[in-house]
């Protein structure tokens, strides 16, 4: 970690965002635990599966997206530097040459879906629709776009990436956002 006069450690802090960087292939746990040894903070979501061999089953936690991680830092030179500069991280995911930040509700939303182990798939990308938020139960306040063909579902959607995630939200009480 880059030692930073005390003076400056408020504005720095206030400056730091959430952003999502490409890994390479299967390489999401190592570039993680890497920044994290940088003091980094960082964010995998993980999912957990059941797979099975002939002779066995297991739990498995897998990358919900393959090939990308969070981390909350600013965009000075050398917090970007250090970043890329960790083995197995391509690059800053990008919009017209700038990294895009995430909203820090968003990060918020995917850490409380997986830590409550709702089961949840990875669903494709939707960016317009009704949002809304759930009230009550161990998802309240959770926003997504309600999904309604066939079982109701509520995407949510990490825009910068493009990917999204749905969960099933039957029994929900659910507001418009």
């Amino acid at each position: 970690m880059i030692a930073v006069p005390d003076r400056l450690q408020p504005r720095i802090l206030e400056a730091a965002q959430w952003y999502a960087i490409q890994t390479r292939y299967r390489s999401e746990r190592k570039v993680v635990a890497l920044l994290q040894n940088k003091g980094v903070q960082t964010f995998l979501p993980l999912l957990e599966e059941i797979h099975h061999w002939s002779d066995r089953q297991k739990s498995v936690d897998i990358p919900l997206f393959s090939g990308y991680g969070f981390v909350h830092v600013d965009l000075s030179a050398v917090s970007r530097m250090g970043v890329l500069c960790t083995a197995g991280v391509i690059r800053f995911v990008t919009f017209g040459g700038e990294a895009t930040p995430i909203p820090t509700a968003q990060i918020d939303d995917l850490r409380m879906l997986l830590s409550q182990k709702v089961p949840c798939a990875l669903h494709a990308f939707l960016k317009i629709g009704q949002q809304v938020r759930i009230r009550g139960g161990c998802l309240d306040g959770l926003v997504g776009i309600l999904e309604q063909s066939g079982q109701k579902n509520l995407i949510i959607s990490i825009e910068s990436i493009q990917r999204s995630v749905a969960i099933k939200i039957e029994g929900y009480e659910l507001e418009l956002v």
